[in-house]
């Protein structure tokens, strides 16, 4: 099959089907179920799990606190929740999304799996973030953004994290393009995530534009970056100095 990838120089942030306000509940959920077996087989929880379960070690015996922005279908924290569990740590996680659809679906599955999780809906740029938790984490939603409002969210996680924000989110590369347009359709039969897929690489960020923009946020004394599998990075932001 000939491939050929659009120019991936600069970015190119699109429209997404999921973000339409007049997406059908059915395509909805058959996109959320999708995307939630692209994270399991990308291993999106467990590289957010390893900054959060060592900041854990260090005080093993207390309660944490976890919220998730932008949640979708919730397998990010209920995977996250199942990690503390088998560690014997103790983690209560939330997580908050704009979409009722995704907040109802993710409560389910909690439900479903007889995880202690709160799912709610909030709109994080235009509501901010509530306080009180140890852990902020974020995957695959910065591309969604425009970069205003990237740096909104990055100050709100730096703000709300008492402890460690982790945000993980698609690198704009010319590989990363190849296993969206193919994996998605291996991994999933949704319309939505196949046409999204491709479209959330050309949104995404460069691992230097994702590090400005963490800098512009007033964060770049307590933030790191590195890539991580497969095609991902992962923004850590420790507490104030």
């Amino acid at each position: 099959m000939f491939f050929l990838s659009p120019d991936l120089s600069a970015r190119d942030r699109q429209p997404e089907l999921m973000d339409q306000p007049g997406l059908a509940e059915d395509a909805h959920r058959a996109a959320l179920r999708g995307l939630a077996r692209v994270n399991r087989l990308s291993f999106s929880a467990r590289s957010i799990w390893r900054p959060i379960v060592a900041e854990m070690k260090r005080q093993s015996s207390r309660r944490w606190r976890l919220l998730d922005v932008a949640c979708g279908s919730g397998d990010v924290p209920l995977a996250l929740a199942g990690y503390a569990a088998t560690e014997r740590l103790i983690l209560s996680v939330a997580g908050c999304d704009m979409s009722d659809t995704a907040v109802v679906h993710a409560n389910e599955r909690a439900r479903q799996s007889g995880a202690a999780a709160d799912f709610f809906v909030r709109d994080a740029i235009r509501d901010g973030l509530p306080g009180g938790y140890d852990f902020v984490t974020c995957s695959l939603f910065l591309h969604h953004l425009a970069e205003a409002d990237v740096v909104r969210l990055l100050r709100a996680i730096g703000d709300a994290a008492g402890t460690l924000g982790v945000i993980s989110d698609l690198r704009r590369t010319t590989f990363g393009y190849a296993l969206a347009c193919f994996g998605t359709r291996v991994l999933s039969r949704s319309r939505v995530v196949h046409i999204d897929g491709p479209l959330s690489v050309r949104s995404a960020f460069s691992l230097e534009e994702a590090s400005n923009l963490a800098d512009e946020a007033g964060l770049g004394g307590r933030t790191s970056i590195r890539p991580v599998w497969p095609q991902r990075f992962l923004l850590t932001i420790g507490p104030p100095a």
